[in-house]
């Protein structure tokens, strides 16, 4: 049993270390952002974030539903 908890430690050590190598030897290392809007390449594509999309979509339904109920 203790061996098992010591190797799983040991383990879990090892990834820890290998996940920090770039922040550790990079002066000013740090993870790059995984946010949709920051990726160049998909900007490029169009597609941006979902929180985005939604409220673009939200606002043209309302934009819509307006000129329906003005034209009635």
């Amino acid at each position: 049993m203790l061996n098992i908890l010591l190797f799983s430690i040991v383990i879990i050590a090892v990834a820890v270390a290998l996940l920090s190598v770039k922040i550790l030897i990079k002066p000013n290392g740090k993870f790059s952002s995984q946010h949709v809007s920051d990726n160049p390449a998909l900007r490029k594509q169009g597609i941006h974030c979902v929180m985005k999309q939604d409220k673009e979509m939200r606002m043209a339904a309302d934009k819509k539903l307006k000129t329906e109920t003005k034209q009635i």
